[in-house]
């Protein structure tokens, strides 16, 4: 028969200073600081909200006048919907499968890349290794289209121009993401526990699978989220390597659409306005899906250090 120690069931009944603590209202010290957070908050879905909006009216409803910030008269959702993806023999959707396309293969690709890289820099001794991590320090510093002419200037030279190589092979690097696996594998994986895998006859692909792995879960969500956004929004990369529109992601595409409505005001007799700003509502979509998802592995493992 077990019997529960008297300390421990006592451990879990709130006290009295517990409960008055979580019963008393909120401090007037946190009351600034609830003020700001909510300005904040409010700052930021200002834009969405103006999407959500604006992608309701039609052309009409869109510089008819009226607040911009609320609903027409009349809701085009449908019709607008319809019309995007229509529009051009159905382009907007294959803008966004290309997207998706760069972005899982870049996404993926960048963080294998970088759970190695960085928990080899991290776990292992080797000779240039300070020089190897300057040198990864001194790349995280410098800015993606930076590195834009001079890597459209290599592709150019062996072809890869005008493909899809030319947005994924680019993406597929990410210093930031090898100096955050470097720094969270450091404390995260303890050096005793991967000696006494040793110890057990476990080889080292075997101590980083079992052992390592695992333990830097949160880690890899967060810069597979990371890659994931990143390649998603990137803009300048595909401008510059494509030249078919068919190969176009979701972010050059409407920004095409949207230097033909400034231009001509009209393509035909349908405008452009309306479904750009849905277009750009919907591409907004995927990216608050994916951090929905991979939230719950996130915090599921940011509280695996805690539970023993």
């Amino acid at each position: 028969m077990s019997v529960t120690p008297i300390e421990s069931t006592r451990a879990r009944r709130p006290t009295r200073k517990t409960i008055e603590r979580r019963s008393m209202p909120p401090t007037p010290g946190r009351v600034p600081l609830n003020i700001v957070l909510g300005l904040l908050m409010v700052y930021f879905l200002i834009p969405f909200w103006w999407l959500i909006v604006n992608s309701s009216k039609s052309s009409a409803g869109l510089f008819g006048g009226g607040s911009s910030l609320w609903f027409a008269g009349d809701i085009n959702y449908v019709q607008n919907f319809i019309d995007l993806f229509t529009y051009g023999g159905g382009i907007y959707a294959r803008w966004l499968a290309n997207s998706a396309l760069y972005a899982l293969v870049g996404g993926i690709g960048a963080t294998v890349l970088a759970v190695l890289a960085g928990y080899g820099l991290a776990k292992y001794s080797f000779a240039g290794r300070r020089f190897s991590f300057a040198i990864l320090l001194g790349a995280v510093m410098v800015p993606t289209t930076a590195l834009v002419i001079p890597t459209f200037v290599l592709f150019a030279q062996v072809g890869w121009t005008n493909t899809i190589w030319a947005v994924i092979f680019p993406t597929l690097l990410n210093p930031f993401g090898v100096y955050l696996m470097n720094v969270y594998a450091r404390d995260a994986v303890p050096d005793e526990l991967l000696d006494a895998a040793r110890v057990d006859g476990a080889g080292e692909f075997r101590s980083f699978f079992q052992v390592a792995l695992p333990l830097l879960r949160p880690a890899i969500v967060t810069v597979l989220l990371l890659s994931v956004v990143a390649s998603w929004n990137n803009y300048f990369l595909p401008l510059v390597m494509l030249s078919d529109n068919r190969l176009f992601p979701v972010t050059v595409g409407i920004g095409l659409w949207q230097s033909t409505a400034s231009t001509y005001g009209a393509a035909g007799s349908q405008s452009l306005w309306s479904i750009i700003v849905l277009g750009s509502l919907v591409s907004v979509i995927p990216l608050i899906i994916a951090f929905l998802t991979l939230q719950r592995y996130w915090r599921g493992g940011l509280a695996i250090g805690s539970l023993k």
